[in-house]
């Protein structure tokens, strides 16, 4: 099937929540790679709008107000503004960056809401939900906290279990909770509408399985699952004193549900920056629609929010979808609630003027199909090894060069050689297919493409040697030195969509006048004669002591982390002193220690108990190295009577305590004891 084309093309990414600033996982799965597809359309010279925004309605917003004593209002003032002013520290170039809170959202929505409820699109459904008498008011489910059903765990929310994962209803959880007043809520009736989507269900299986078998497969897997699962109506209101409330008489106290609030939002923020001509960008055939989310919004865009344009009936559906995975930060999945992140406002202010190294490695890291890892040391060796040492080391030696032999002035090129037309062949082999997977989001190939052209550019330097040549055959010299100032322009090309900070400094120094995608892969692009300035280095390294600091933090942010989650265990039924006093605890001094075979968790102790010696198989295994314990004193019950473990007879029970994160930690006294000396 021939590939349809666009007049224009609007490029949406999905709004952040603005509860919080922005982390390396939004910016790998989300921003970095829309910034990138939409720099390229730009060099391209097409039409394209980038519209971005924040998220300022929903649950999450309000529970944060509560927590910290202020409106909800107040939050989404703070973070929208962090939001915003990060995102332009790393050069996401959004066209506008608006918010849910506006008067156009607010208008849109509601109009939009308005016009399917006249068109009899909605349903109306009464259920039963959770009720604060205290608070007076409805609660959403992370307003509940109970027992987990599956794990047991007493802090799980009514939507989720954060330690097992699992999704929960809030009438799942055992001994409920309100989490304003901790009162058990009551349930109680309220009417709602509801979006049917098992009626636009044909339509959708129509249109995504059929007609866009060339989206992601993590996209398109996940959408046929649901399909295949069989939509449900969804409820698009809740009852809330924040959000846009529902525009129909006898709806006080209800809003617009987030989900059906936000993807309006890129509606709002596009009449916003183009109140005359935004309907050519959404409702003309002739554009396109891409929406740049993260997995957890696939259902949200693929499905929901095109079955709300399928209703309203103006507006065009998105061309793609391109959704990412996750990304994990030090093997660990990133967690705002526990701080388990890179933020990118904290990032700027560590690494001033290294904007396009973050860019380069969550690009290079991008969890395109399944979930990635990112890590300080591969963050450090992507830099050193490859932005310094591959694309900044050919631009400062061509520079360098031209410098010392033509006093910064470009030479005119003579004849070529095989070797020259060989080097620019590759040169265009290379360019077709990055564009092609910049055209087809794989943006970490796109990255590799790129770099590929700077290992050409290092390549032809080192084969040709013009250092040697210029003691016989300057002419030659010439040639080589302008080539290879084509090749460091060509890269200033290559690498804007992914490094724009870097490729304006280096298109400063050439002198650049223009940059147009069409010139990649050409060699007039700097005219001979034209001088350039002195180099500066477009990276530098980062040494061990930068890195060691941040993984220092991460460390620090996880013991506390395990401080705070540690709970002790209730305290054990009452026993009398007498019940005490059967245990006879005793001091030994650890003679022998070994692992048991074929026992992971068991080692072997040889303990000098005053009384001729005893042994004790004791499960500590995972915390200790035996030879550590050789020498130790330590606590032991001496009259539990013996029992076999993997064949040898332990003669008691060595004492320890389990610390906060799990571990168990052998006691024993602070000083040295005679072995033998009873405890109590």
């Amino acid at each position: 099937m021939e590939k349809k084309t666009f007049k224009r093309t609007l490029v949406t990414t999905a709004l952040p929540y603005a509860n919080g600033p922005v982390h390396i996982g939004h910016l790998a799965g989300v921003y970095v790679p829309a910034d990138i597809y939409v720099r390229y359309l730009r060099l391209k010279g097409e039409d394209v709008v980038f519209i971005g925004g924040s998220d300022e309605h929903g649950v999450p917003i309000t529970i944060k107000a509560m927590k910290e004593s202020v409106t909800p209002q107040d939050i989404v003032d703070r973070y929208h503004t962090i939001i915003k002013e990060s995102m332009a520290g790393l050069g996401i170039s959004f066209d506008i960056y608006g918010r849910t809170t506006s008067e156009t959202h607010r208008k849109t929505a509601s109009e939009f809401f308005r016009k399917l409820y006249d068109k009899g699109e909605f349903i109306e459904q009464t259920s039963q939900q959770f009720y604060d008498e205290q608070a007076d008011q409805w609660l959403a489910d992370r307003y509940i906290m109970g027992t987990c059903p599956h794990c047991g765990n007493e802090r799980a929310y009514g939507d989720q279990c954060e330690q097992c994962g699992r999704d929960l209803s809030a009438t799942d959880l055992i001994n409920p909770h309100s989490t304003i007043t901790g009162n058990a809520p009551l349930l109680r009736e309220t009417k709602h509408w509801y979006m049917p989507l098992d009626k636009w269900e044909p339509r959708l299986r129509e249109w995504i399985l059929k007609g866009h078998k060339e989206w992601k497969p993590n996209v398109y897997g996940q959408c046929k699952s649901w399909l295949d699962g069989g939509l449900q109506p969804r409820a698009v209101t809740r009852d809330l004193n924040w959000g846009i409330p529902v525009p129909v008489e006898g709806a006080d106290g209800k809003v617009l549900y987030v989900w059906f609030d936000a993807p309006i939002g890129y509606i709002s923020n596009t009449i916003d920056l183009l109140p005359d001509t935004w309907e050519k960008y959404w409702k003309d055939p002739e554009s396109r629609i891409i929406h740049f989310i993260g997995k957890d919004n696939i259902v949200f865009h693929c499905l929901i929010f095109p079955a709300m344009l399928m209703a309203e009936g103006s507006y065009q559906l998105p061309d793609n979808v391109p959704a990412n995975e996750f990304l994990n930060l030090e093997g660990d999945k990133i967690s705002t609630s526990r701080n388990w992140a890179v933020w990118l406002h904290e990032y700027l202010e560590d690494f001033p003027g290294k904007q396009d190294v973050l860019r380069y490695v969550l690009t290079a890291n991008a969890p395109e199909t399944k979930d990635n890892d990112f890590t300080w040391r591969d963050f450090q060796a992507r830099n050193n090894n490859e932005l310094v040492a591959i694309l900044g080391n050919f631009v400062n030696r061509a520079m360098v060069l031209t410098h010392k032999y033509f006093e910064g002035v470009i030479p005119a090129a003579g004849e070529w050689t095989d070797y020259d037309r060989q080097t620019m062949a590759e040169f265009h082999d290379v360019k077709a297919t990055l564009g092609q997977n910049i055209e087809t989001f794989h943006f970490r190939e796109a990255l590799k493409d790129a770099m590929s052209l700077a290992r050409i550019g290092n390549k032809y330097l080192a084969d040709t040697e013009p250092w040697k040549l210029a003691k016989t055959d300057m002419e030659r010299v010439k040639t080589i030195m302008n080539l290879s100032l084509q090749i460091a322009a060509n890269l200033a090309i290559a690498f804007e969509p992914f490094l724009p900070f870097s490729t304006e400094k280096l298109r400063t120094m050439l002198g650049m006048s223009e940059v147009r995608w069409d010139k990649l892969g050409t060699t007039d692009i700097l005219a001979a004669g034209h001088t350039i300035q002195q180099p500066v280095l477009l990276f530098e390294k980062i040494p061990d002591d930068v890195i060691d600091a941040q993984i220092a933090r991460l460390e620090r942010i996880k013991q506390e982390n395990i401080l705070n989650n540690f709970r002790p265990k209730a305290v054990a039924e009452p026993c009398t002193f007498d019940d005490f006093t059967k245990l006879d605890i005793r001091v030994g001094t650890v003679m022998e220690c070994e692992k048991v075979k074929k026992a992971d968790k068991l080692l072997k102790f040889r303990i000098d108990d005053g009384m001729g010696g005893r042994t004790i198989v004791s499960g500590i295994a995972k915390w200790y190295q035996p030879e550590e314990l050789v020498g130790r004193q330590v606590c032991f019950i001496a009259n539990f009577p013996p029992r076999t473990l993997k064949g040898i007879e332990s003669q008691g029970m060595i004492l320890s305590a389990e610390d906060a994160d799990g571990r168990l930690v052998v006691i024993g006294p602070t000083g040295p004891v005679r072995p033998g000396v009873q405890v109590g």
